[in-house]
């Protein structure tokens, strides 16, 4: 596989998911809000907004009944690993802004362009990053810009995205933007940028184990 795409691919998955779960506490001070993060609200309605995308896009993209089912079962956990991604991307903006870093829209359609060559199009990749990551098509370009961001991170402090110097940079960015969940969908761990679910039977745990040390 292309470098330059594996890399993508990596970080999303990297990005996208939880670090080994623990246990969860939370606050309960911002009712309404599914996360607040350096005091801006993540709404409950915001969260089931982007959910309804994935879900719409799922719908069209499968007529199957069985199949459609399918797809929603595998992405069971799609509430709390969309929060978990609307979270990081206010917490890795933040780190970037630290390390002086941008990323311009000429940059996301250049690589948006180089995935959809090596994939087969522009529906071929959106198919993609939906049915392996859930990220509706309409949130492709804003997944992209993420990646970009991670990467030009990690080149700024000299490390790649396995490294602790880039994972410290979102720890720190993180206490910073104090970033607070709702005990509904877990709470976050400072320390590893990662949202930590709650022991409640609806949870599915998710670990990447090997994911964030790929290269």
């Amino acid at each position: 596989m292309h470098r330059r795409r594996r890399t993508a691919l990596v970080l999303t998955a990297a990005i996208a998911a939880a670090a080994p779960l623990l246990t969860a506490c939370g606050s309960a001070e911002h009712p309404g809000a599914a996360a607040v993060v350096g005091g801006q609200r993540i709404t409950v309605a915001e969260l089931e907004t982007r959910v309804n995308e994935v879900r719409t896009a799922q719908r069209a993209a499968v007529k199957d009944d069985a199949q459609y089912k399918q797809a929603v079962a595998q992405t069971a956990g799609l509430t709390r690993d969309t929060l978990h991604g609307m979270v990081i991307d206010r917490v890795l903006l933040r780190a970037a802004r630290d390390a002086g870093v941008t990323v311009t829209p000429k940059e996301v359609q250049q690589m948006r362009s180089g995935l959809e060559q090596q994939v087969g199009g522009s529906k071929a990749l959106e198919t993609a990053w939906l049915q392996q990551y859930g990220v509706a098509p309409k949130r492709l370009d804003d997944n992209l810009r993420l990646q970009l961001e991670a990467q030009k991170l990690a080149q700024a402090l000299g490390a790649d995205t396995s490294k602790p110097a880039f994972w410290n940079a979102l720890s720190k960015a993180s206490r910073e933007l104090h970033v607070d969940v709702n005990p509904r969908y877990g709470t976050w761990d400072v320390q590893k940028s990662s949202r930590v679910d709650a022991k409640t039977p609806w949870v599915r745990e998710v670990t990447t184990t090997g994911t964030q040390q790929a290269t």
